[in-house]
């Protein structure tokens, strides 16, 4: 229970940090770039404790949700005359005052005034030119991918640990078990009977522990060079020379032909067009490798990040459907949940605490898996945060893109330079998209309260 818990509270305190950063990334560019930011906050609602350093107030809120800095003018004035209207980088506060600010176009005496008072307490910048809507589109683009840029940052920061300074565990050439009888790889049998043949390898005296030095006159090197010279040798009476208690024994083996699951050149299992695995017959010993954790070099780490990226996004283009099979399988008892489907920040978070409560697995791989899934978490942050529609920080890039290319134009026909775009004209859209996101959320956690994802 212990474990348990120590692994849950080290994602909450991981999703702190990462929220933490994230909003610093939009901060000290803001501030570099002279925006007034008269507000730094973690978590929502009502303030636990806050103070002002210089003109921006920090402080923590009370439901540990995310946070927000405040930019003061993040959007230009609806109107000729009009003062700028501030906002926050956070998702609930754009998406609250956009539907503040519509309502107000359409007959609300102050709601977007009124909105500013709660979120950022009216504190006007002292000087009108310190707007973030003023900044050349460059430095906008730049504040807004401050966020999504810590995120990408910590995710290589804690693959580069758990890769290079802990490692991973690898296949090893020593034998870790010895399959007494021979099952067929479809087989869902978990114990011999007295009519399953014995298989190769225990016929052959192979034991657990014996490092394997050559196969059939051929050094090896790795496991998955061993798999391809035993399915090789099907029916073949051949040497295999082990080491045990440092010394080399020269035993024989005849590898029989059994269907085993078809593997690669990186020894993966190969699916078909179903995801069904595939089967083929091959020669077949009885044994597997034991693993060893192996620290990885830098060069490891930008391949993991970016391999991961990948499995995010498409994870992103693919939430909807996914998110709609997950809500199905809580009504459905005889579903079960895809283990490489989204979670919540509920399942990632009983994930961390079952593998740290687990007793069978060492203290380094339980600190390993935990920074990894530190390290997905953030990928998927960043990853999110980059979709192109509002009101993610990607929305806002695609903003003060479309008006530096309005901009671009106006120069090039030596016309009058337009205003600066107003993306909160975009409300409808920002609206269904943040509702879109609060019922995926909400299935999702849901889902991972009732029906969980587990390593069982």
């Amino acid at each position: 229970m212990i474990g348990y818990v120590v692994g849950v509270v080290a994602i909450a305190i991981g999703l702190g940090v990462s929220i933490a950063l994230h909003e610093w990334g939009h901060l000290f560019p803001a501030k570099k770039f002279g925006v007034y930011v008269p507000k730094y906050m973690i978590g929502f609602g009502p303030t636990l404790w806050s103070r002002r350093i210089g003109e921006t107030e920090y402080g923590f809120k009370l439901l540990p949700l995310g946070g927000f800095v405040a930019l003061s003018g993040m959007y230009p004035p609806a109107h000729d005359g009009e003062a700028p209207r501030d906002a926050t980088t956070a998702l609930f506060d754009n998406a609250a005052q956009d539907a503040a600010e519509s309502a107000e176009r359409h007959g609300g005496r102050s709601a977007a005034q009124a909105f500013n008072a709660i979120a950022l307490q009216d504190e006007p910048a002292d000087d009108p030119k310190r707007m973030f809507y003023l900044l050349p589109w460059w430095k906008r683009i730049i504040v807004m991918l401050g966020g999504p840029v810590m995120n990408l940052l910590l995710a290589v920061v804690a693959y580069a640990i758990m890769l290079c300074l802990i490692g991973i565990p690898q296949e090893t050439t020593t034998i870790g078990s010895v399959s007494q009888c021979v099952l067929p790889a479809s087989s869902t049998a978990t114990e011999c009977s007295a009519a399953d043949a014995a298989s190769p390898a225990s016929a052959a005296g192979i034991e657990p522990g014996d490092r394997l030095i050559s196969i059939d006159g051929t050094a090896v090197t790795d496991w998955v060079q061993a798999t391809g010279l035993i399915r090789a040798d099907a029916e073949q009476t051949i040497p295999v020379v082990v080491e045990r208690d440092g010394e080399q024994l020269t035993l024989t083996a005849t590898p029989i032909r059994s269907q085993r699951v078809v593997i690669d050149d990186q020894g993966d299992a190969v699916l078909d067009a179903d995801g069904q695995y595939q089967y083929v017959d091959a020669g077949f010993l009885g044994i597997s490798p034991a693993y060893a954790t192996t620290p990885q070099p830098v060069t490891a780490v930008l391949p993991q990040v970016w391999s991961n990226i990948a499995q995010v996004g498409e994870i992103i283009v693919q939430l909807p459907v996914k998110v709609w099979d997950t809500a199905a399988t809580m009504f459905d008892p005889s579903a079960t949940r895809d283990p490489n489907g989204p979670l919540s920040v509920v399942g990632v978070g009983r994930l961390a605490g079952e593998i740290t409560s687990l007793d069978t697995v060492p203290f380094l791989d339980k600190i390993a898996s935990v920074i990894g899934i530190f390290a997905s978490l953030n990928v998927a942050l960043f990853v999110f945060n980059l979709i192109p529609l509002l009101p993610l920080d990607g929305g806002h890039v695609v903003g003060a893109l479309w008006d530096a290319l309005r901009r671009g134009w106006a120069r090039i026909r030596q016309k009058a330079l337009p205003r600066p775009i107003d993306i909160s004209r975009l409300t409808p859209l920002t609206m269904a998209v943040f509702a879109l996101l609060a019922v995926m959320s909400v299935v999702l956690i849901l889902a991972d309260i009732v029906k969980p994802i587990t390593l069982q």
